[in-house]
């Protein structure tokens, strides 16, 4: 679950979001991500950035008013 004070919506928060969900799918996935770039001549950070982007969707926000 991530905490997040409403009023603190700010795109510096949003991209602290989005680095955390980063980091998170290259923990779980990074040799699966790398496998297929390899295979497919693709870019690492792309391919880690979308699924970063699709990651968001999984988590569990609750706002504190």
């Amino acid at each position: 679950m991530i905490y997040l004070n409403f009023s603190d919506l700010t795109e510096e928060a949003q991209n602290r979001l989005l680095e955390n969900s980063k980091k998170d799918v290259e923990r779980k996935f990074g040799n699966d991500i790398r496998t297929y770039v390899r295979e497919n001549y693709t870019c690492f950070e792309t391919m880690v950035e979308e699924e970063a982007l699709r990651n968001l969707y999984s988590y569990t926000f609750i706002f504190n008013i």
